[in-house]
């Protein structure tokens, strides 16, 4: 997408507004294909989580993926979405029984990552195949807050547990199906990705019946000129040549399963907001816009860098800006960037929004979620219409107060 069509897209449904570029995910997701076309039985299962809205869904089901899941809610949305149940697979961390029971009287795959739900899924349902996610004790991600195979993490079972899950497979008579890691996001060294890997297909040799191995995800992309990102034809190129070796060695053609998010949709994402004023201090220039952390939390969560670009004036002498937003909290956006000279009224650009970036989205200020369009077939389309007051209130329920006032009126 050029600028001048990001413009006249924020003229044409205001701002602060998402969009979504469809031909980015599609080449995407070929790319992540094309890496791993040497294996034989391959299943790109979406995170749902990075970008929930059902026309992203569909759209992603037209390429031939599946989803990953981690509610109920979610499993809902796929099915609206046009998905079969055994196109879902759901991987939740830290809920009750009663919600994965749920989800497998709908027919999806169940993902558990924990000892004793799994005791007590398999006693119940012995007949309804199970996939676990374990704990490699492997340390990736681009930070604490997104590394989850650790060995402090509170997602999935511990490799030093697998004698109990092997006792409770043993006692239930349970079916497992697949085996399944995630170390986290961000993954700079796909050196790690395949010693993680390795635990798991060590894992799998505990397991004589599995269909499928799932690897996660957490591939990075680059968010700025020269970033580094996952080499994701190597990583194809070396692992799909171990997971081949792997299959000769188990003795049976297994599915080898991912389950990317931001590697398909956060480059296709660009968030655009409106500048209210610039203010001058002592020291910095504020740009000031119509947003927040309410709709774009990354980098005061993460603290993670989102390129900003004027759009109404890419050719103006660049300047420095610390971008900030206007909640009543500490919303810095970027501090010190260079941009070209920004007015009021100007739009800016963010890119890298597709991922984590709308699903976080709030109402905090009571403000409003705002709106998000999808690029697609060069024409802009309205995915999901902008907020109004009449969607901050319709959940609120009022209590009458009036009788107290008249009581105290009559005493």
């Amino acid at each position: 997408m050029t600028e001048n069509q990001l413009l006249k897209i924020a003229q044409d449904f205001g701002s602060p507004i998402y969009i979504y570029d469809a031909e980015k995910i599609e080449r995407q997701y070929k790319r992540l294909t094309n890496a791993f076309k040497d294996v034989k039985s391959l299943k790109i299962n979406y995170a749902v989580k990075a970008l929930s809205n059902i026309s992203i869904l569909k759209l992603l089901h037209t390429l031939g993926s599946g989803i990953d899941t981690v509610s109920i809610q979610e499993v809902q949305l796929g099915l609206a979405a046009g998905y079969k149940p055994e196109q879902i697979i759901f991987t939740p961390n830290g809920v009750s029984l009663d919600e994965i029971e749920v989800a497998a009287k709908l027919g999806v795959k169940i993902n558990i990552d924990n000892l004793s739900i799994l005791e007590q899924f398999g006693t119940k349902h012995p007949d309804i195949p199970v996939c676990i996610r374990i704990n490699p004790h492997v340390m990736a991600g681009g930070n604490a807050k997104i590394s989850v195979g650790h060995i402090d993490s509170k997602f999935g079972i511990s490799i030093h547990q697998i004698p109990h899950i092997l006792r409770i497979v043993e006692n239930t008579k349970m079916n497992i199906n697949g085996i399944h890691m995630h170390t986290g996001s961000d993954i700079l060294d796909i050196e790690v990705f395949l010693y993680a890997s390795e635990i798991l297909f060590e894992t799998a040799k505990q397991f004589k019946n599995l269909n499928f191995i799932d690897f996660g995800s957490g591939f990075k992309v680059p968010y700025k000129t020269g970033d580094i990102e996952t080499n994701i034809e190597e990583l194809g190129k070396k692992l799909s040549k171990r997971f081949n070796d792997f299959c000769k060695e188990y003795g049976k053609e297994l599915t080898l399963a991912f389950e990317p998010g931001k590697f398909l949709v956060s480059e296709s994402g660009n968030f655009l907001a409106q500048v209210n004023a610039v203010k001058q201090t002592t020291s910095t220039v504020f740009a000031q816009i119509d947003s927040g952390f309410n709709h774009l939390i990354r980098p005061m969560f993460y603290g993670s860098h989102h390129d900003i670009v004027n759009i109404s004036n890419p050719k103006g002498k660049e300047r420095f800006y610390t971008v900030v937003g206007y909640i009543c909290e500490t919303d810095t956006f970027g501090s010190n960037r260079r941009i070209n000279e920004i007015s009021e009224g100007d739009v800016l650009c963010f890119k890298n929004a597709g991922a984590y970036c709308f699903s976080m989205a709030s109402n905090y200020n009571s403000r409003y979620r705002p709106a998000e369009v999808l690029w697609y077939n060069n024409k802009a389309h309205l995915i999901r219409k902008r907020e109004t007051f009449d969607d901050i209130i319709k959940n609120q329920v009022e209590v009458d107060f009036s009788s107290k006032k008249e009581k105290a009126l009559v005493k």
